[in-house]
């Protein structure tokens, strides 16, 4: 397998150039758009790994672009935002972004986060397979590891490379009741600070995928001031 391939989005073509020299240092290969409809178009003909875009965009905003991109990939989002309160940190989580950085950032924390999602998103089914049962099931939930499918009742449900990767992790431990931490410890694999908000926003997008009533669910659990488990059924 080649170098991974990652797409930086942003209008401020110094602050595109500026990634990306830090990315080519690390390694990677890069391809630059300068807006949300260029992302798209470099991201339905190109293999993409990982995707690194602002929200304020002319054409299509990246919020716009996440949901999208979405609609046909499970690759790694970073949003880039001048903007910092939860508020838009939770709603970039819950249109399908994987990770959110504030402007200014500091280069090396960037850096660090697209090494964790890279790492993540090539490695997701492939560690340790020699030790997987061949897929995981609770009800009609079934979820492959190999294969990376995830199907209710025999419909195929599409999740991102982090959903996948917290629904494995409850889904091997079925009943057992994780904290939000120890989830985002696991899954992200970086000491948690304040991760309340972003993994519950994660659990519940994938709560939105999978149960018939999400308000009512039968597979993913909350257990109120504890964390979250996915049913034994």
């Amino acid at each position: 397998m080649g170098k991974p391939c990652i797409l930086v989005v942003d209008d401020d073509k110094e602050i595109v150039q500026a990634i990306a020299i830090n990315l080519q240092k690390e390694g990677y290969d890069v391809r630059k758009a300068y807006d949300g409809l260029q992302a798209l178009d470099i991201i339905s003909t190109q293999s993409i790994q990982l995707v690194i875009l602002d929200i304020m965009m002319p054409n299509l905003d990246g919020l716009s672009a996440v949901l999208k991109i979405r609609q046909e990939k499970n690759i790694p989002i970073i949003i880039l935002s001048a903007k910092s309160e939860d508020s838009d940190k939770i709603l970039g989580l819950s249109m399908g972004a994987d990770d959110y950085v504030t402007k200014p950032f500091n280069p090396m924390e960037l850096m660090a986060r697209v090494k964790s999602q890279i790492r993540r998103y090539m490695t997701l089914g492939d560690m340790n397979t020699a030790d997987k049962p061949n897929i995981l099931k609770t009800g009609g939930l079934w979820f492959n590891p190999d294969t990376c499918e995830v199907t209710v009742d025999g419909e195929p449900v599409k999740l991102t490379a982090t959903e996948m990767r917290i629904l494995e992790l409850l889904m091997r431990n079925p009943g057992r009741v994780f904290p939000a931490e120890e989830i985002y410890e696991r899954v992200w694999n970086e000491p948690a600070y304040n991760v309340e908000n972003t993994v519950m926003v994660h659990i519940r997008r994938i709560r939105e995928k999978i149960e018939i009533n999400p308000k009512e669910p039968k597979y993913l659990k909350v257990v109120w001031g504890i964390g979250y488990k996915i049913e034994k059924i």
